[in-house]
């Protein structure tokens, strides 16, 4: 771990920009982009158009450190380069911004209210080439559509045995149990996750630091005891699928949570879009996420 990038990401301003769309989500977000299906005929045309995309986000003048402290990032962004660079390294090089690593293969089917992670089966290997790639920190989703206890329990319970792997590799986890923003009980679902996440914190040593990605609150500052926790590095908030007023509108009213946004950040971008327009698009969106952020 890398100790002035742990500093940056525990005390830094600004936001962690999520460009880690993965295997499902990825057609979705090239169509958002302007890129519709008949673009590829596989997957690995699919993953290098996507690629670009990335690429022109991550070049572009306006995803700078002076506002975006990390980018997370898909496994095949991280063994893909940017000009000659291997994406991480770029980042942190080039950029001054801390990479991250996805690390879950999706979800299982829902039981108990909730959806917890497929069984991450390449966990080590994928470990071991973040720390070649030189990353800072994973990322896993699990998702909460109901309060039920059992289920809720299951989520936090599988996310911070797989974090305590991650710590063990050296690297920094963000836990990222996600509540539904259309769960007709999300308030509730918040207040039991919220117990439980911190029955796990309290039992963590002073060497094992993680970062939390949740939903944006239905209350505001539900979170403020984890933001404030010892072993938690920083809380970022995750837009759930608001858009990107309503995400920030609701993050301002959260103190000391900042945004980890993906549609968000990209949903004015075009592939069509002159490098000048582009640029100035992607500026608005990381000025305004950046002032919710702070």
């Amino acid at each position: 771990m890398q100790q002035h990038q742990l500093e940056k990401i525990k005390n830094g301003k600004g936001f962690i920009a999520a460009l880690d769309q993965s295997g499902g989500s990825t057609p979705k977000a090239l169509a958002a982009y302007g890129v519709p299906e008949t673009a590829f005929s596989n997957e690995d045309e699919m993953f290098d158009l996507v690629h670009q995309m990335r690429t022109r986000i991550i070049t572009s003048p306006a995803f700078n450190p002076e506002h975006i402290l990390g980018a997370i990032l898909f496994e095949q962004t991280m063994d893909s380069k940017i000009d000659g660079k291997y994406t991480g390294d770029y980042l942190a090089e080039e950029k001054g911004i801390v990479p991250f690593l996805k690390v879950d293969l999706g979800l299982a089917e829902e039981s108990n209210g909730v959806q917890l992670m497929k069984p991450i089966t390449d966990l080590d290997d994928k470990l071991r080439r973040a720390n070649e790639r030189h990353i800072f920190g994973t990322k896993m989703r699990s998702v909460i559509k109901e309060p039920n206890a059992e289920g809720i329990k299951a989520v936090v319970d599988q996310q911070f045995e797989v974090g305590k792997q991650i710590i063990a590799a050296g690297l920094v986890p963000i836990i990222e149990p996600e509540v539904d923003i259309n769960s007709t009980e999300k308030e509730k679902c918040e207040e039991m996750l919220k117990e439980e996440i911190l029955r796990h914190l309290n039992d963590l040593s002073e060497d094992q630091p993680v970062m939390l990605k949740l939903t944006i609150p239905t209350v505001a500052n539900t979170y403020k005891e984890l933001i404030d926790h010892p072993r938690v590095v920083r809380v970022v908030a995750l837009s759930g699928g608001y858009s990107t007023d309503v995400a920030n509108q609701k993050l301002k009213e959260n103190d000391g949570l900042i945004a980890s946004f993906s549609r968000a950040l990209s949903q004015d971008l075009n592939v069509n879009q002159t490098d000048e327009e582009f640029n100035a698009e992607l500026e608005k969106a990381v000025k305004s996420i950046y002032e919710a952020s702070i």
